[in-house]
């Protein structure tokens, strides 16, 4: 199903433009591990079955999520919050930090351990879920050190969002300084609550509970668009200095409604459900980069229920790229090369719904049947192709001066234009053996001609049980001759 709009041409220029916000985001942060495995047989010790563990991904979660997911449309994201200082807390720091760029401004609390969530999933459904945290509220010396980090940084940016999963951050006296701060530099304050007293948020621009918190909320139930807009109607009234409410009901969509406004039903847009895992945190995410681009509510709203249904397609704590919410709202997907973080994002996501993701490089200069053929060939072994390609100054490197004949955004937006190819990522590189451990592929591809030879990256697949396979060569084809013969 597409999503409308009621303006396409702005939803379209604000979705380009989602890479030049800047969202600041507190919380609560935890780290979400996921571990995959298999059962065969029953624990001799107890009548519960065994699994044997196959591998651990371990993801940014709570309010982690929310800037992940920004930093997936492109945009910037600064991230404020409070963990452990512990083992947990350092690969959550890693995670958030020097693998994906967020700005991560992480206090560390002695005494408190790091949330974490670990889910064991087999046959893609949870089996069971562990949690470990610490939800006593923060002293006063970290809410003092939070409320001078954001000093520092929501002036600098387009929206703020307050992300409670009631861990013990976001007490009353803190969101009310955070609100402060945020009206005094001119932007909306967005809130996924967890908490039914909706009082710490007030000033609040738009809050978002989930179809269970709306009804705690106001002891309306909200089973159908009449009963979940009476509920909302009852929030704002319960809570004068809240602006609005967005609430999200799963499969019945989300409803919207403004103070002294109408309110706004969306439907679902998903196509299929695989985990809810991090929906909401997709739905805050995005309709703050929308407001900050310049949308108004409904329209953000819209973009977030797009957003969320690509998100609920995947499997774990997910994120969703600019190129698939263009996808999501009926746009044409951008002919041009993605980031190798945003490639590395959309190939966990891949994986994580059960689709194999290849990979092939090259340098691509002049475009011709053998390259073609390769592609087709290797499009037609796995789910997804992304493919490498050299830039500019690696052409040099590698084939002399004189190459390539055309510039690395030139051969990467005609490659990116292709059926075979779902993503296009430049490299500066010699060889793409950094860009194939981002990616982290299934399968390699190369030509016939590395029959014998070591593939660079082989390792890094075969690893973690991928493989190369290697393509027959279209006889006659290549850019050498190609050039030679232009040459002559």
């Amino acid at each position: 199903m597409i999503q409308h709009f009621a303006s396409p041409i702005d939803i379209a220029s604000a979705v380009d433009r989602l890479d030049r916000v800047h969202i600041c985001v507190i919380g609560d942060v935890m780290l979400d591990r996921y571990v995959y495995g298999g059962v065969a047989r029953i624990s001799p010790e107890a009548p519960v079955p065994v699994v044997a563990q196959a591998r651990v991904d371990e993801m940014p979660g709570g309010a982690a999520n929310v800037a992940m997911n920004l930093l997936a449309y492109g945009a910037r994201a600064t991230l404020i919050g409070v963990c452990g200082d512990d083992r947990d807390g350092d690969t959550l720091l890693v995670r958030c930090g020097r693998e994906t760029g967020l700005t991560t401004k992480l206090i560390r609390e002695p005494g408190r351990c790091t949330t974490v969530k670990t889910r064991v999933v087999v046959q893609a459904q949870q089996m069971i879920r562990l949690d470990s945290e610490k939800a006593a509220p923060i002293d006063d010396d970290t809410r003092a050190a939070i409320l001078a980090l954001a000093r520092e940084t929501v002036p600098n940016c387009g929206a703020l969002v307050l992300s409670d999963y009631a861990k013990g951050v976001l007490t009353p006296a803190l969101c009310a300084g955070l609100v402060a701060i945020a009206d005094q530099a001119g932007i909306p304050v967005l809130v996924d609550p967890k908490r039914a007293d909706l009082g710490a948020y007030a000033g609040a621009t738009l809050v978002s509970p989930n179809a269970k918190e709306l009804t705690q909320i106001t002891g309306i139930a909200a089973r159908d668009d009449g009963e979940a807009a009476q509920a909302c109607e009852a929030l704002l009234t319960q809570f004068p200095t809240i602006g609005a409410v967005l609430a999200t009901r799963g499969e019945a969509g989300m409803t919207l409604l403004e103070r002294d406004g109408e309110p706004l039903h969306v439907p679902t847009v998903a196509r299929s459900v695989f985990d809810v895992s991090g929906a909401g945190d997709t739905v805050i995410a995005t309709v703050a980069a929308g407001l900050a681009a310049g949308l108004a509510l409904a329209d953000a709203v819209r973009l977030g229920n797009a957003a969320a249904g690509v998100a609920v397609g995947k499997a774990g704590t997910s994120t969703v790229s600019r190129e698939e919410l263009r996808h999501a709202i009926g746009m044409d997907p951008p002919h041009r090369p993605v980031r190798r973080e945003q490639a590395a994002a959309m190939a966990a996501g891949w994986r994580q719904a059960g689709q194999s993701v290849g990979f092939t490089n090259g340098c691509f200069d002049l475009l011709h049947a053998g390259h073609l053929h390769g592609l087709e060939h290797a499009r037609n072994q796995c789910d997804h192709l992304i493919v490498g390609v050299n830039s500019d100054a690696s052409v040099r490197r590698l084939k002399g001066e004189g190459r390539p004949v055309q510039d690395e955004n030139s051969r990467a937006r005609l490659l990116a234009a292709l059926r075979f190819c779902d993503l296009v990522v430049i490299f500066d590189e010699d060889t793409p053996y950094e860009l194939i451990a981002a990616i982290q592929p299934d399968v390699l591809f190369k030509g016939a001609d590395y029959a014998g030879k070591r593939v660079v990256g082989s390792d890094i697949v075969e690893a973690r049980g991928g493989r190369v396979d290697l393509i027959p060569l279209l006889d006659g084809h290549s850019t050498s001759r190609l050039v030679d013969k232009l040459k002559s």
